[in-house]
């Protein structure tokens, strides 16, 4: 029995002419053969066949195609046009689809990032108003100008104010709606810590232009959802005995010094929607100082809150001439300082608001004030009275 496992069982082998050693034509060889030829012979009909996603050397963008091959011309790549009628893009309006037509009609898309040319329709985001609760504490640079005396609040090239970006957002709902706002704020630590952590986030928080730390304040009351303004001081009648303080803006020291000293104020915080006062019945009463003032503050996307504090404030007639958006409070709430007193006030405001519909109240950051609210907003809910920002309350007024 020979060693040539391929023979029949039981038969011996012949021994074959020329050389000794495995045949170079065996079994295996002959396989791996045909093996090959048949793929080289499907890889040659593959590149002849009529059906095939290309017929020209690379596949062409649908809007290159047609500059590049002749109409009617079958020789070049074939393309064809969107069927769906919008136009892609980068950006939110999606990619840019590179259509080509097989010569069985289907078609194949690919998409890849492009750019706008201008024409059209486009997907547009439309701007989200109110900060998110996460970044609430984190001012938006595009809405800071850079000076002298630091950053200070400006319109965002897209439009954007910084009355809207740092808004507290409310329900929509068209009900009872209450603003209360509590000032004073970074001119005690102990004071400033109680009003951010034990009012509700509803309430508005006014910080004083000469407080301490106002960068801390400002990020522990926006992280706890409070809106927040910035309280500015102004001359009263009785100026200067009684003296509100650095950065009061004066009738008698010009345009130019009032809003540099109104600048130098905003440079100390961050993220407010606004300006409230702070005393000021002489400033209040003088259009030609307060003008300049509140177009200035309009121009930069803030609101501008008059305290109430006078009754002589020209502040709604000036804010209606120029299209400043304006607040006016309606009451003083802790001119008693009892939390008996400002819960009667609070009520007051309350049947104020079922009235009007809106109702905005302002009290100081005092303990007795504090406590009033806090247990006052506990309470509004069930009644249906929904505590907002005053942003919310803000307007363009018409006018006059």
């Amino acid at each position: 029995m020979g060693t040539d496992i391929h023979a029949p069982l039981g038969q011996d082998r012949k021994a074959r002419p020329g050389p000794s050693g495995p045949s170079r034509f065996s079994a295996g060889n002959v396989v791996f053969a045909v093996a090959i030829a048949g793929l080289l012979g499907l890889s040659g009909w593959t590149a002849t066949a009529p059906s095939g996603l290309r017929t020209g050397p690379l596949a062409v963008p649908a809007e290159e195609a047609s500059s590049r091959t002749p109409a009617g011309d079958r020789t070049g790549q074939k393309t064809a046009e969107a069927k769906d009628g919008v136009r892609r893009a980068n950006g939110l309006s999606g990619a840019r689809v590179d259509e080509t037509l097989t010569d069985n009609g289907s078609v194949v898309r690919k998409y890849s990032p492009g750019t706008r040319d201008g024409t059209g329709p486009l997907l547009i985001e439309a701007n989200r108003i109110g900060q998110d609760s996460r970044t609430a504490a984190f001012p938006n640079e595009d809405l800071l100008e850079v000076t002298s005396d630091g950053k200070i609040p400006v319109i965002g090239l897209d439009g954007t104010r910084p009355m809207d970006q740092y808004a507290r957002p409310w329900s929509g709902a068209r009900g009872t709606r209450i603003a209360i706002v509590v000032g004073g704020l970074g001119l005690s630590q102990t004071g400033t810590q109680r009003a951010i952590r034990e009012l509700p986030g509803e309430v508005t928080l006014a910080f004083a232009a000469s407080g301490n730390s106002l960068p801390r304040w400002m990020q522990e009351a926006r992280r706890e959802g409070h809106e927040i303004l910035l309280q500015m001081p102004l001359e009263p009648f009785d100026y200067p005995q009684n003296d509100p303080g650095p950065y009061t803006l004066r009738t008698d020291l010009g345009d130019a010094q009032n809003l540099a000293e109104l600048h130098r104020a905003m440079a100390k915080i961050t993220n407010y929607t606004g300006i409230v006062t702070f005393m000021g019945g002489r400033f209040l009463s003088d259009a030609d100082a307060l003008e300049p003032v509140i177009r200035d503050i309009a121009s930069r996307g803030l609101l501008f809150l008059d305290d109430a504090s006078t009754a002589q404030s020209l502040s709604g007639t000036l804010a209606g001439a120029i299209e400043a958006p304006h607040a006016f409070a309606d009451l003083q709430l802790d001119a008693n300082l009892s939390q008996e007193a400002v819960l009667k006030k609070l009520d007051e405001l309350e049947r104020i608001a079922r009235r009007n519909g809106t109702a905005i109240g302002i009290a100081s950051a005092f303990d007795e004030s504090v406590d009033a609210i806090r247990k006052w907003c506990e309470e509004a809910a069930s009644r249906g009275i929904e505590i907002v920002g005053v942003a919310s309350l803000a307007a363009v007024p018409a006018k006059q």
